[in-house]
């Protein structure tokens, strides 16, 4: 089990999150798809809720705000060492600031960002919620990548803000991993004409399963849609998936150690 104890390094995936319509209807979801357990928090929370895999923080849930425009979405959020700083950078090298820094009571302070190709993701400067305590484990998070029409702004921006190293990958598709020291921990991919024309930039995160059929066969039970079948690449079989809310997630039945 790949279990996490400490603060995790700037520019790393720290956590995700869901915003939705119905929390209760998520909860019920990705507690059968997971097996998640779920400590729902108190009002003064908003409910935000934790959900749990082996009793370890996996990722996020709560309400979206009322009346809010943003549909029903998976978050990324990227570990920063300095909030405000990191803010700073990020305009300096064209992204924009959508949701300012708040302090959110003693877990730490988060903003929401946007890079300048479009696609969404937040940031985390960690107090006593340090981040994901548990993950590349079965319904826990396993990767993210940034899906976007132009790869070399992209790469920039993210090379300027987070100090990130990367390298192309070989193969059929245009792909650069990004590094943080010797850790891989995230990549981008630019999206080509057989992406639906009006899908916009975004960080597509992805959930490890054990069998990713089993879970593609599950979420189509369960009231979810499936938008990619289950395929095989070197590093996983993966799917592309929504559930009932229609946030669109990913799952990846990662190969054997």
């Amino acid at each position: 089990m790949t279990k996490l104890d400490d603060k995790l390094p700037h520019g790393t995936p720290s956590w995700v999150d869901l915003m939705t319509d119905d929390p209760a209807a998520a909860r019920t979801f990705y507690g059968a798809l997971f097996g998640w357990t779920f400590d729902v928090g108190g009002p003064e929370t908003g409910q935000y809720t934790m959900c749990l895999v082996a009793g370890r923080q996996a990722a996020g849930l709560g309400p979206k705000p009322p009346e809010t425009p943003m549909p029903n979405a998976w978050t990324l959020y990227l570990a920063v060492d300095d909030l405000d700083a990191t803010c700073a950078r990020l305009a300096d090298a064209g992204g924009r600031v959508t949701m300012p820094p708040i302090q959110v009571m003693d877990a730490g302070r988060m903003a929401i960002a946007q890079e300048p190709t479009g696609g969404v993701f937040g940031m985390w400067q960690a107090g006593q919620h340090k981040g994901f305590r548990i993950r590349d484990e079965p319904g826990a998070f396993a990767w993210a990548e940034l899906n976007t029409r132009d790869l070399p702004r992209a790469q920039t921006f993210l090379q300027a803000v987070f100090g990130y190293r990367t390298e192309r990958l070989s193969g059929g598709v245009e792909y650069r991993t990004l590094h943080v020291g010797n850790t891989t921990i995230g990549g981008i991919m630019q999206m080509t004409e057989q992406w639906p024309a009006d899908l916009p930039p975004h960080w597509m995160i992805y959930f490890a399963v054990p069998g990713a059929d089993a879970a593609v066969d599950k979420v189509r039970s369960l009231g979810g849609a499936v938008h990619v079948p289950p395929f095989d690449t070197p590093y996983g079989r993966i799917s592309v998936l929504s559930d009932p809310q229609k946030a669109v997630f990913s799952i990846v039945q990662l190969p054997s150690r």
